[in-house]
């Protein structure tokens, strides 16, 4: 499937780079767990940082009853969530030429709240998101922890994605320069567990932690 081209979701800079299917999409989607929300207040734009979760074409966002972003959403006011890995710098010869290799998904649509068993698979889903398993190993949320949480469930109405692979690209007498170029990969890594000071002792790793153990 994909998304209808509108003048919202269009890629207008370098559009052979924009990408409106679902798979490649959600495949942006759920190769991280931070994205930045933004939406305007009384004329005033915001971008906001914040954990998510995907479940098919709708986006779970979680935070405080208190919040500001949260309170203004669940209105129906429209938002933007935007997800960005970046995989490389790219150093041309020239300053111009100069870029970097990335994925991004930019998500049109509106948010509604949650309450029930619906909110509390929203969180489940938001908590494997961010580490797959952790959820099944924690304390769950008390009554009184769900009454001071809101979450939202943003249907995506339109999206798009862009993508830039690949070497790079000089003007073709920049070529000839004594000038190093070439792709520098940028990736993700995790390191070693460190236990809490007050874990009490026999208290083994869950399975969900485990697999960042080198």
């Amino acid at each position: 499937m994909e998304y209808n081209l509108t003048p919202r979701n269009k890629v207008k800079r370098i559009p052979k780079r924009g990408h409106y299917d679902q798979k490649t999409i959600f495949e942006i989607l759920d190769a991280g767990f931070l994205c930045h929300v933004g939406f305007s207040m009384d004329g005033q734009p915001f971008v906001i940082p914040t954990a998510y979760g995907r479940d098919g074409d709708v986006i779970y966002l979680h935070g405080a009853t208190t919040s500001r972003m949260l309170k203004h959403l669940e209105t129906g006011a429209p938002c933007c969530i935007t997800v960005t890995h970046l995989d490389g710098l790219v150093l041309a010869r020239s300053v111009f030429n100069h870029s970097m290799n990335y994925r991004s998904a930019v998500l049109f649509g509106t948010a509604s709240l949650l309450e029930g068993d619906e909110k509390m698979h929203a969180l489940e889903v938001v908590s494997d998101q961010i580490l797959k398993g952790r959820w099944d190993e924690s304390r769950l949320p008390s009554p009184k922890e769900m009454k001071a949480t809101s979450v939202l469930k943003f249907t995506i109405e339109e999206a798009s994605a862009k993508i830039r692979t690949g070497d790079p690209g000089d003007d073709k007498p920049d070529y000839e320069l004594p000038i190093w170029a070439g792709v520098i990969p940028i990736e993700q890594t995790y390191g070693e567990p460190i236990p809490d000071p007050l874990l009490k002792d026999g208290v083994e790793m869950g399975e969900s932690v485990k697999r960042f153990v080198k």
